[in-house]
């Protein structure tokens, strides 16, 4: 690969992706939730000899733990995801622990990766603190890494077993080891916290999560009873954990919803994995015996509060991922305007986003709306409400304009349909600063939707040459 490099790098000039440094720093321990013990270490899944592959996640609270989940629709679904899905139906939306290892996906490894996954999840459960309504299983399983290959499941085990309780903690240092953990080719530990109030009393949110190559999630909820139907929308892995009491049903319903506007609203290179997860744990522990879940059928202000917190929280950590795309130097946000529903503008600035000519010419800074354009009009909308006939797009009704991060005057290029005699100048000061919108709207209604992309240069086209395997 670096004598490729080299070879490209006499003929075109490469542009070196921004540094990545400012977005992890120290994290006050007091910013996180109660009641979670966590950790990561080396168990010998990575070659590289002190690299954190296998992360644990305990929930010690002595309130039921509520669990939500969000997992790939890829038909080629991984032994973990299989795993997971299966016990928290099993549990009704219950879950105690986290388990996750990096550098080995168990994705389409057969029976042996099943027995593997399983593995994984009775060793973390012996480390759980006992209960007396303790279900078979109490853990989620999570992997990350290379398709095809088999775990090797002693080395974890070991892991899990001998070296995770040693190292267990609920401050700073071990939640940075265990969003070390989940890290493939990220650049740096995506990890974030936040506090929020409802009732009266005071919670804390905190997750991590990892991808920077095959990112493009289409995650569905789990197949609890209570789950919403599934016609909604490097692998991407999460956890978010709060200490706040929540239903697992209106867990589960506030996460299908946030991931959708968060997780499910990102693209990269355009891949889905069969990784995919996004696991939320909420143990109460905050709350005082007395406090009772917060449900969406009986306290509909506290849910839309929680509802608010957890997807403006997975919306920062959906934007860490692209931010550290492989290869990327800018980070783009596509946001959609006056369609007939959200459905419309999600698979329009999703068609936007993905498209190779509009990320090749973010990367060299070319103001090309045509091809912005082009995407747009290629996607075919929903009927209008009582009707059979699918909306069509006005040309005449359509605006793009560039929107720079800074604050400064927004360029448009296209307005009403006609074309703006564009600025030049102007339009290469946008696109040569490392954040900026594109804005489409399309004249026809009330909706709009929101995904964040990032350019496609000559490094990410070789990460997919030769580390497009290692999720």
């Amino acid at each position: 690969m670096s004598h490729l490099f080299k070879r490209m790098s006499s003929t075109v000039t490469i542009k070196a992706a921004p540094s990545k440094s400012h977005l992890h720093g120290f994290l006050p321990s007091s910013s996180f939730p109660v009641g979670y013990q966590l950790t990561g270490v080396h168990a010998g899944v990575k070659k590289k000899q002190g690299a954190l592959d296998v992360g644990v996640i305990l929930s010690t609270s002595e309130r039921p733990t509520s669990a939500a989940a969000c997992f790939t629709r890829n038909a080629f679904k991984a032994a973990p995801v299989i795993v997971s899905n299966e016990i928290l139906t099993s549990n009704g939306g219950r879950a105690r622990g986290i388990v996750v290892n990096s550098g080995c996906a168990n994705a389409v490894t057969g029976q042996q990766g099943l027995k593997d996954a399983w593995a994984m999840v009775r060793a973390t459960d012996a480390l759980l603190p006992p209960r007396s309504d303790k279900p078979e299983h109490d853990t989620l399983v999570m992997s990350t890494g290379v398709i095809g290959q088999n775990l090797p499941i002693s080395k974890i085990l070991d892991g899990i077993s001998t070296q995770a309780p040693a190292s267990l903690g609920g401050d700073f240092a071990a939640w940075e080891r265990a969003a070390n953990a989940f890290m493939t080719t990220d650049t740096f530990p995506k990890l974030r916290a936040r506090k929020f109030t409802i009732g009266g009393v005071e919670y804390r949110m905190a997750g991590m999560d990892k991808g920077a190559g095959m990112i493009h999630p289409d995650m569905g909820p789990a197949s609890t009873s209570f789950s919403a139907s599934k016609s909604l929308h490097a692998t991407l892995l999460g956890t978010i954990l709060t200490d706040a009491p929540v239903s697992p049903r209106s867990l589960q319903s506030a996460l299908t919803y946030g991931v959708e506007r968060s997780f499910n609203s990102i693209s990269v290179d355009g891949d889905m994995s069969t990784n995919d997860t996004i696991v939320v744990l909420a143990n109460g522990a905050a709350a005082g015996k007395d406090v009772k879940e917060i449900d969406e059928a009986t306290d509909k202000e506290g849910y839309e509060v929680f509802r608010t917190e957890l997807t403006q929280f997975a919306v920062d950590l959906a934007k860490l991922v692209v931010r550290d795309g492989e290869g990327a130097t800018k980070f783009v946000t596509v946001t959609v305007k006056e369609a007939n529903s959200y459905s419309d503008a999600h698979s329009i600035a999703s068609r936007i986003s993905t498209s190779s000519l509009v990320k090749t010419a973010l990367y060299g800074e070319d103001a090309n709306w045509g091809r912005i354009l082009s995407s747009t009009g290629s996607i075919p909308l929903a009927p209008l409400p009582n009707t059979t006939t699918p909306a069509v797009i006005d040309p005449t009704a359509v605006s793009v304009t560039f929107i720079p991060a800074n604050g400064t005057a927004p360029l448009p290029v296209l307005v009403n349909g006609e074309p703006e005699k564009v600025d030049e100048v102007r339009a290469k000061e946008i696109l040569s600063e490392e954040e900026f919108g594109i804005e489409v709207k399309l004249g026809m209604g009330d909706k709009e939707a929101t995904y964040w992309t990032c350019d496609f240069s000559y490094v990410s086209a070789l990460f997919l040459l030769f580390v497009g395997g290692d999720q």
